[in-house]
């Protein structure tokens, strides 16, 4: 299967991000880059940073490197929160072992994904061999990409998933527990002002508090008429 990367990724940025990988990530492993719609998303997800679990990360795999791939439960919030619509898919991911998922299986994912106004990225695409503390120094590293890759695809809403991501992505400390309903942040670069909705963390340590990031996404969802 031939695939068509550049409508679903902002591939002039790969470089960038392979050499940070050289520099923060697992030696053994790819990085992971940002994908879903790229032109003007209702809704930009920015996640922590990939780890092993993400299949595509191999050096071995030959097709798209997107975050979530291999992954389950991220897949089965997306579907109860009513973003990601394609019941066939969240099915199918329910079913398949991590080492079954094929680069044309993520690719086909991926175009649904942006077929639904999402784009779902990791402030830092470097892949850790575990779910281990990344400092905020890596994530630093990273802002400069992160701010350029939101100007690129300017969604409408950008929920930054944990206080971590939102610090480094606000250039402030941040506390998400602070933001409830609709409340935001404006971040303002160069060229755009983005509207950032700081998020309780919902996978891994953070699935704890699962709720509360449903609960916020809907309510803010809801204010954006984001369907």
């Amino acid at each position: 299967m031939s695939y068509n990367l550049d409508s679903l990724q902002l591939t002039s940025l790969f470089s960038d991000f392979d050499i940070l990988q050289s520099q923060h990530g697992a030696s053994r492993y790819n990085a992971i880059y940002g994908a879903g719609e790229i032109q003007k998303p209702k809704i930009c997800l920015v996640f922590m940073n990939p780890t092993a679990r993400n299949v595509s990360a191999s050096q071995d795999w030959d097709g798209i490197r997107a975050p979530w791939v291999g992954t389950k439960n991220i897949w089965k919030m997306f579907y109860q929160l009513g973003i990601f619509t394609n019941y066939e898919i969240v099915q199918k991911i329910e079913k398949i072992k991590p080492d079954e998922w094929t680069p044309d299986f993520a690719y086909d994912l991926y175009s649904e994904v942006a077929k639904e106004s999402i784009y779902i990225t990791n402030i830092a695409k470097c892949t850790q061999e575990d779910a281990r503390h990344v400092k905020n120094d890596v994530y630093k590293d990273y802002r400069d990409l992160m701010l350029q890759e939101l100007d690129e695809i300017q969604p409408e809403a950008t929920f930054a998933f944990g206080n971590q991501v939102s610090s480094v992505l606000l250039g402030r400390n941040i506390s998400v527990s602070n933001y409830t309903g609709e409340s935001d942040e404006i971040l303002s670069t160069k060229q755009y002002s983005h509207k950032i909705y700081p998020t309780y963390y919902p996978v891994g340590q953070g699935r704890r508090n699962i709720s509360k990031s449903i609960e916020r996404i809907n309510a803010v969802l809801r204010i954006e008429s984001v369907d």
